[in-house]
C-alpha cells in the first residue's frame, strides 16, 4: 500500500486506487448499484440519482467533518468506479455501539465479486484509518444472510457483537453487528 498526494488517489494497493469522493462520481456511483444482486443487502438503496446523490453528500460530509469516509475504488490506472469501501462516521440511531462512531462498509459491483477486492481494499483503508486517526473501535453491520461480507469482516478482524432489526411495519430486516477493537 502506498499513499498518494491530494490530486490523485489517497491510497494505492497492488491492484486498486482509493480516491476521496468527488461530485463527478455521481454517475459511476449510480452504475455501481445498478445491478439488483449488488443491491440485495443494501436495504432501500436504488440506482436513482436523488438517493445516490444523498449518499454521496453524506460521505462528503463524513470527510469534511471527521477527516475520513468511504473511498470510490478504481482499478489502477482506470477511470470507472467499481466499488465504494472504507470507514465513515455514522449515527444509526439504534444504539448498541452504532451511534456517533466510525463504521466500516463496502459495496463491490457484481462483476468484481470473488476477486478479493473487498478484503484488499478494506485492509488498506483500515490501515490508513489507524495510521491517520489512531486505532479505535470500528463498527460494522451486515444484513443477515450476506455470508460473503461476514467472511470479509472476519478476515479483517471484526467479531460479532449483536444484532438489530431495522425493518419497519412488521417486516423484519435483521442486521448482524460487528466490531473491531483496538487490541
Amino acid at each position: 500500500m502506498s499513499l498518494s498526494g491530494s490530486d490523485g488517489p489517497v491510497i494505492v494497493t497492488e491492484r486498486f486506487e482509493l480516491w476521496k469522493p468527488q461530485a463527478s462520481d455521481l454517475d459511476d456511483m449510480i452504475r455501481l448499484i445498478a445491478d439488483e444482486e449488488t443491491r440485495r443487502f443494501l436495504g432501500p438503496a436504488q440506482p436513482e440519482a436523488k438517493g445516490v446523490f444523498e449518499r454521496l453528500q453524506r460521505n462528503g460530509g463524513s470527510w469534511a467533518l471527521y477527516g475520513y469516509g468511504t473511498f470510490p475504488v478504481r482499478r489502477r490506472g482506470g477511470g470507472e468506479i467499481i466499488a465504494n469501501c472504507g470507514v465513515f462516521h455514522t449515527w444509526r440511531g439504534f444504539g448498541r455501539g452504532m451511534d456517533d462512531m466510525p463504521e466500516a462498509g463496502w459495496i463491490v459491483r457484481k462483476d468484481h465479486w470473488g476477486q478479493g477486492l473487498a478484503k484488499e481494499v478494506m485492509q488498506a483503508a483500515l490501515d490508513w484509518f489507524d495510521q491517520t486517526h489512531g486505532q479505535r473501535r470500528i463498527a460494522c453491520m451486515i444484513e443477515e444472510g450476506n455470508h460473503a461480507s461476514e467472511r470479509v469482516a472476519a478476515a479483517l478482524g471484526f467479531s460479532p457483537c449483536g444484532s438489530h432489526d431495522i425493518g419497519d411495519e412488521g417486516n423484519a430486516v435483521i442486521v448482524n453487528l460487528f466490531e473491531r477493537g483496538t487490541d
